[in-house]
């Protein structure tokens, strides 16, 4: 786990005892953090809108706005910790502090040992913490993306194709699918390698984000095959779109080791959903388009309706 700097780390004390407070807040900057001291809940909001702290020290009994209340509107409105402090004779508890979001409770009159250990105890868990959370986006990213071309996946695919279908039976709107695949991609593999594939399919995954709208969706379907989800799109436009991937990979050079200039083509299948017909008829009349584009030639685009007319491929 990185360490993060202690110059890096802001603490926000705050107490209404000049002495207490100017104490507690020379000590955390000779043990190494930036540290900021005010006397008042209100002080600490407004410096909490323009700054950042990692851990704010707050005694309870404080004037106007109490210490538990700070630290509900803290937890509320800010990524900060809360250390709670509170005297012998106070009437609250370790649990109430705890039940509202702070993340340790420290007895007073305070030891400043012992306010550094549980400083650094708090901060040791919040780092955790945001390690774990980090470590769950990259997962759940992982889950949903393909590794090489940072595409969404198959999986993806057939959950967000569901969603989009749902909205065309509730709204009407059309939708278009493209199935593409990369011509004699495998004679590629085999003349120049596998690592100069890889650098195809990552150039041919940023051919075609380049040109969807923000409303659609590119994904690897599998190997050198991908999928393209065009929202209130139909047919016609599809295969404008279609026609620009395909054109943008034509002209596109690639220079494998050994193997000098090279270019690459695609072969594309365009159709348009058709009112409660099945998600794997969707899919299938796509893939059809596609193999109709490799019998008449490759490097083409062709359109398959729902009523098995299908166009010449261009």
């Amino acid at each position: 786990m990185q360490q993060i700097p202690s110059k890096d780390i802001h603490i926000l004390i705050v107490d209404d005892d000049k002495n207490v407070r100017n104490t507690m807040n020379e000590y955390v900057i000779a043990a190494g953090y930036s540290s900021r001291a005010v006397s008042c809940a209100e002080e600490a909001l407004d410096l909490l809108e323009s700054n950042t702290f990692q851990v704010v020290i707050t005694d309870i009994i404080l004037p106007a706005m109490g210490g538990l209340e700070l630290t509900k509107t803290i937890k509320k409105d800010n990524d900060s910790d809360v250390i709670v402090m509170t005297g012998y004779s106070d009437d609250y508890s370790y649990e109430e502090a705890i039940n509202i979001g702070a993340s340790d409770f420290v007895i007073k009159p305070v030891r400043l040992e012992e306010l550094m250990l549980r400083l650094r105890r708090v901060l040791k868990e919040r780092q955790l913490t945001k390690e774990r959370t980090r470590m769950m986006e990259k997962l759940q990213r992982l889950a949903i993306t393909d590794g090489l071309t940072k595409l969404y996946n198959s999986r993806s695919f057939y959950s967000q194709l569901e969603l989009e279908v749902d909205r065309f039976n509730r709204y009407g709107h059309p939708l278009a699918l493209l199935l593409l695949d990369i011509d004699y991609f495998k004679k590629y593999n085999d003349a120049y390698g596998h690592l100069e594939g890889d650098k195809v399919l990552v150039r041919f995954s940023q051919i075609i984000k380049s040109c969807l709208r923000a409303n659609d969706s590119a994904y690897r379907y599998g190997g050198e095959e991908f999928t393209v989800i065009l929202p209130e799109t139909g047919a016609e436009e599809a295969l404008t779109v279609a026609q620009r991937i395909r054109a943008n990979l034509e002209e596109e050079v690639f220079s494998p080791e050994n193997g000098g200039n090279v270019t690459v083509t695609i072969s594309i299948g365009v159709t348009e959903y058709h009112a409660k017909e099945e998600l794997a008829t969707f899919i299938q009349r796509a893939d059809k388009a596609m193999y109709h584009s490799k019998q008449n030639g490759r490097n083409r685009v062709s359109t398959l309706y729902a009523n098995d007319k299908q166009d010449a491929g261009f």
